[in-house]
This record gives C-alpha cells, sequence and structure tokens, in this order.
C-alpha cells in the first residue's frame, strides 16, 4: 500500500466564481459595484433609523439589525472575494478560513431568525394593533435581537468547530469563493460523519423552525387582513407587510432552491450560484426593497439629504 501523505493543511486555495482569466476583471468591477451598494444601502439604513426621529419603532428597530447582519454577512465574504479576483495566488490561512466561516455562520443564522422575528413583528401589529406597543416593547425588542446574534454566535462557534476538527492534508483547493462548510469537508482526509451530521441538523432544524414561524404569521396576517371589510383597509395593510414578504420570499426562496434540489442535479457550482446570491445579492437588495416601498424611510431620506444641503450652504 502506497504511504498517504499526512501533511497538515496550513493554508487553503480559493478557486473562486470562475477560474477562466478572462473572467476575473470583469468580474472583479461587477461586485465591487455589488459590495459598493450593499455597504452604501446597509449603513444608509442603519443611519437613518438610528436619527430620524420617524422610524423609532420596533419594525425600523428590525430593520437596522437587519440591515447590521446583511452588511456583516457581505463584509465577511466580499472583500477576500475582491482581492483574490485580482492575486495570482489566491490563498486564505487555516485561522483565517475557519474566521471566516464562523463570521459566515454567525450572520447567515442571524438573518434566518431576524427574519422570523420581523415577521413575528407584522402578526403583532396587524393582528393585534392595539397591543402592539405593550406585546413588542422596547425590552422585548432587546431581548429578541440579542437572542438571535447569541443563537447566531453558538452556532458559529459549534458547527465551525465541528468542521475544523478533522484534518485536512496535503489537498486544500476549495471550490467556492468563500470557506463553506460542504466544499470543506469534501477536502477532509478523516472521517467526516460527525460534523457532516452537525452541519445537517443545524442548517435543517434553523430553516424550520424560522420558516414555521414566518409562515404562521403570514397565515394569520392574511387571514387578519382577509377580515377587513374595506378594500383601502386592506391595502393599507398589506403595504405594512409587503416589503418584508418580499425580502423573505427572495431569501428562503434562495435557501429552499439549495437544499431541496435533487441530488441528481445537485453540484457545488449550483451552491456557489446560491451562494453569490444569499451572501452579496440580497445584501444588496434588501435596502432597495424597503426603503423603495416604504414611505416613511424615503421620507427620512429626503429630509436627511435637505438637512445636508442645508448645512452646507451655511458653511
Amino acid at each position: 500500500m502506497a504511504p498517504v501523505n499526512m501533511t497538515q493543511v496550513t493554508e487553503f486555495i480559493l478557486i473562486g466564481v470562475s477560474n477562466r482569466p478572462e473572467l476575473q476583471v470583469p468580474l472583479f468591477l461587477t461586485f465591487l459595484v455589488i459590495y459598493g451598494l450593499t455597504t452604501a444601502g446597509n449603513l444608509g439604513i442603519i443611519t437613518l433609523t438610528s436619527v430620524d426621529s420617524r422610524l423609532q419603532t420596533p419594525m425600523y428597530f428590525f430593520l437596522r439589525h437587519l440591515a447590521v447582519i446583511n452588511f456583516g454577512n457581505s463584509t465577511v465574504i466580499a472583500p477576500k472575494m475582491l482581492s483574490n479576483f485580482l492575486a495570482s495566488k489566491k490563498t486564505i490561512s487555516y485561522y483565517a478560513c475557519a474566521t471566516q466561516l464562523a463570521g459566515f455562520l454567525l450572520f447567515i443564522v442571524a438573518e434566518i431568525f431576524m427574519l422570523a422575528v420581523m415577521a413575528y413583528d407584522r402578526y403583532v401589529a396587524i393582528c393585534n394593533p392595539l397591543l402592539y406597543l405593550a406585546v413588542v416593547s422596547r425590552r422585548v425588542c432587546l431581548l429578541l435581537v440579542s437572542l438571535t446574534y447569541l443563537y447566531g454566535l453558538f452556532t458559529a462557534v459549534l458547527v465551525s468547530s465541528c468542521v475544523f476538527s478533522v484534518s485536512y492534508c496535503s489537498f486544500n483547493v476549495i471550490n467556492h469563493f468563500y470557506c463553506d462548510n460542504v466544499p470543506l469537508l469534501a477536502l477532509s482526509c478523516s472521517d467526516t460523519y460527525f460534523p457532516e451530521t452537525v452541519v445537517f441538523v443545524s442548517a435543517a432544524t434553523n430553516l424550520f423552525f424560522s420558516i414555521t414561524i414566518v409562515l404562521l404569521s403570514y397565515f394569520n396576517i392574511v387571514l387578519s387582513i382577509l377580515r377587513i371589510r374595506s378594500s383601502e383597509g386592506r391595502k393599507k395593510a398589506f403595504s405594512t407587510c409587503g416589503s418584508h414578504m418580499m425580502a423573505v420570499t427572495v431569501f428562503y426562496g434562495t435557501l429552499l432552491f439549495m437544499y431541496l434540489q435533487p441530488r441528481t442535479n445537485h453540484s457545488l457550482d449550483t451552491d456557489k450560484l446560491a451562494s453569490v446570491f444569499y451572501t452579496l445579492v440580497i445584501p444588496m437588495l434588501n435596502p432597495m426593497i424597503y426603503s423603495l416601498r416604504n414611505k416613511d424611510v424615503k421620507a427620512a431620506f429626503q429630509s436627511c439629504v435637505t438637512n445636508l444641503r442645508g448645512s452646507w450652504k451655511g458653511v
């Protein structure tokens, strides 16, 4: 039997979105624009919901933290991805890879449950409007957001420690543009049954509970709206949750496409395409979804621009 090379890997090579040399610069420019829009949009939402008095409600408190999560998720992935488009050696160190995986898991799990929290917020606002401020009090808001971040952190530590508890020997080329569970475990030279089980159970549990909360919330929201007799009242009720419904549909639709596709059609290239969407494209789209369809956010933005113009004229 030939001896097995058991040299421990100290760095990984990321293939990226594509390994074709002629596409590196166009892809760099494309994703630079996407990351720039993501940064501007989410920092804009964070700023507006922090300083404008009209946006100091539970709904906008949760929206601010969704923007924080979107910005964090894209920032964990995009800078290294962009630098690798122009680098001749597309490497990432062992510990940087582990840190990137943990950061990605923290923010993606936090986003899954933040969307569920926002669905519950819309349920209370529409189905129990008289009790809204009592049920979704500031204390409850802080508790829900804290639990979301803490659970995301717990999942990140648990799953990333399991993924990096196995051995990685010799072959270190990751068929992805960032350090993710599945392509990493595919490189392991030791038994991966336990970490694969942890990854599967964690992903399945998180998706099941968050989607259940969202579906139950919107089932009750739709029933409540259908009981409203006036068409104007129904339209107003739908408008209060339309942006969130769109964001939820895009996000969960991408995740379900990735996890529910037949195994015969499943490939790492398909995973990469889906990952581009929920790590980079969706964080760019969310600020647009919430601002373009929201009169309060548009009014706050216009007020902010007016104040900035006034301050510049004063100077």
